[in-house]
């Protein structure tokens, strides 16, 4: 599989690049104003990342994990400390800042974690702060590179399951916006099956109430010429008792080692539909969304501004759809259990059932 990953590492040029880094800023595609509207923001400072995830104008769990990297880069950037111990001091606090920012993504604290490591690690090898941010900002390109290279292989193992003609159900945007690489999860089988020559096509429910599905999903499965179809997200139980779509893929945030899997609200209406009419579901993450200590209780599931439910946002801003001052329940994630998924597709193979135990094996080949 080695030499497939590389050509098509070679191959896949994204029309969209959500984060780029040029040394001392991130600049990070707004995608709250996608489709109408593409604005990069420049992000110089820790406060300034961590606003732009607690914001959404990056999100997805793998972007948020890159993102969080090169924010923990632009702490040594920002505050110049004077030396390798006040470096470290410095770090401990942009991790803190950073982690408090979106608390369902896993990929958020593993990656902050890995970055701090690392500084420990340079830390009894180095002298210089000079040395410490060059250390860290190759391990935070080295996270982007090893997340595109896990998408690639998450792509050839999805695709291997994608039938010529195959249509897929979706939900949110598990695309290359919501990983930083423009290739992503759940589109990655998309995308290389697509490459190899196989017809497939989505139908992308709309994802209320941020509309990712209808905003960034249909916008960037359009832009690299994917068959695309939108619905309501009331529309999917009907879509799969007319046998209008084959198999359901989606990414998520936070994956438990019993199978328990934490994506976008609406994924376990999906999956207990998919379960009910015999249709295979699939999600797709990186080892790096597999939580090793959790377990479903200790999970915060993150709830956002109720005016996100009560509102639509127009191009002259939010308009009420509902009374004002009724009560809101908006959560951004659900739980889905694991009797309801068929396989777990991650860049070192499928966890199929039971979940619990497969997964288990997967992490040992690490």
């Amino acid at each position: 599989m080695d030499s497939l990953v590389e050509e098509i590492k070679q191959k896949f040029k994204p029309k969209i690049r959500p984060i780029e880094w040029s040394g001392d800023k991130l600049v990070l595609l707004d995608q709250r104003l996608l489709p109408f509207e593409t604005k990069y923001v420049e992000a110089r400072t820790v406060v300034e990342v961590a606003n732009a995830i607690r914001d959404m104008v990056v999100r997805g769990a793998p972007a948020i994990g890159i993102t969080a990297a090169f924010g923990m880069v632009l702490a040594l950037v920002e505050n110049k400390p004077a030396s390798v111990e006040e470096a470290l001091k410095t770090l401990a606090k942009a991790r803190e800042v950073l982690s408090k920012t979106r608390p369902t993504a896993v990929n958020l604290f593993w990656a902050l974690d890995r970055m701090y490591n690392k500084a420990l690690e340079l830390a009894s090898m180095i002298s210089s702060v000079r040395e410490m941010k060059e250390g860290l900002e190759a391990e935070a390109k080295r996270i982007f590179e090893e997340e595109l290279e896990a998408e690639i292989r998450m792509g050839l193992y999805g695709a291997e399951i994608l039938e010529d003609g195959s249509t897929v159900l979706t939900i949110c945007n598990a695309g290359g916006l919501a990983t930083g690489t423009g290739l992503g999860t759940a589109t990655a089988p998309i995308y290389i099956a697509s490459m190899l020559g196989k017809r497939v096509s989505v139908i992308a429910p709309e994802t209320r109430p941020w509309q990712q599905g209808a905003r960034l999903t249909v916008y960037e499965l359009v832009e690299n010429g994917i068959p695309t179809t939108l619905i309501a997200d009331t529309a999917v139980g009907l879509v799969m008792y007319k046998r209008m779509v084959n198999i359901v893929m989606v990414g998520a945030d936070r994956i438990l080692l019993d199978g328990h899997v934490f994506n976008k609200i609406g994924t376990l209406n999906e999956a207990v539909l998919a379960h009910e009419f015999g249709i295979p579901f699939y999600v797709l993450a990186p080892t790096s969304t597999i939580d090793t200590r959790s377990k479903v209780e200790d999970v915060k599931i993150e709830e956002r501004d109720p005016d996100e439910v009560r509102t639509v946002r127009t191009s002259q801003g939010k308009v009420y759809v509902t009374l004002r001052e009724v009560a809101v329940y908006n959560p951004v994630f659900d739980v889905t259990p694991p009797k309801y998924i068929t396989g777990i597709i991650t860049e070192r193979g499928i966890a199929t059932q039971p979940l619990g135990i497969n997964l288990r094996k997967l992490l040992k080949r690490l």
